[in-house]
């Protein structure tokens, strides 16, 4: 029982008593769902790819959105991580393409522009054929900063460059926030050129 709960304070957001409590359900969950859920967790590193265009996590490459032919190709979104891609889609206000960084420049973590994957972001929209990039970083420090350097690596690129509306919550992350939020701040996005 300690080790699990060890285990499972190891995830983001999990505290000792959240732990202590996913521990105690699992000890008295049917067999079934401890076995589902043990064998999503062991098969989800051999079963998750990685997209060669967009860098989305999914099961196949290139990834669903990358391989539709009705999505707006000029359109890209840049987000920071799968889960605020996933976000975005929920929102069902942006049906253009999207890029994953990876994370957010974070200088005190050791985290800058060679971790993350702006050099694709830069070939890919050099190589032209978009006509907007939207960055859509998370609203705090962290974001800032990777949309600023982003939209400075960027200039003359032929394409318009925007920033989403600030109707998420300053210090959020998108990953956590209401659907309707996010689609108000991908409407309202703002030029910053």
């Amino acid at each position: 029982m300690q080790r699990l709960v060890a285990s499972l304070r190891r995830l983001p957001g999990v505290g000792e008593k959240s732990a202590a409590r996913l521990a105690y359900f699992l000890l008295g969950a049917p067999d079934e769902l401890v076995g589902e859920l043990s064998d999503a967790i062991a098969r989800i590193k051999a079963d998750t790819v990685i997209c060669s265009s967009c860098f989305n996590l999914g099961a196949i490459d290139p990834c669903p959105i990358c391989a539709n032919p009705s999505r707006d190709a000029g359109a890209l979104c840049v987000v920071e991580e799968p889960a605020d891609l996933s976000s975005i889609e929920q929102s069902g206000s942006f049906k253009g393409h999207y890029h994953v960084l990876g994370g957010a420049l974070s200088p005190i973590d050791g985290i800058g522009p060679e971790n993350l994957r702006i050099a694709e972001l830069d070939s890919r929209v050099r190589a032209g054929g978009i006509r907007e990039v939207i960055l859509a970083t998370n609203p705090n420090a962290e974001g800032d900063a990777t949309a600023h350097y982003i939209a400075e690596r960027l200039k003359g690129c032929g394409a318009s460059l925007t920033r989403i509306a600030y109707g998420m919550p300053l210090g959020g992350d998108l990953e956590y926030a209401d659907h309707v939020t996010i689609g108000r701040s991908v409407e309202n996005r703002r030029n910053l050129e």
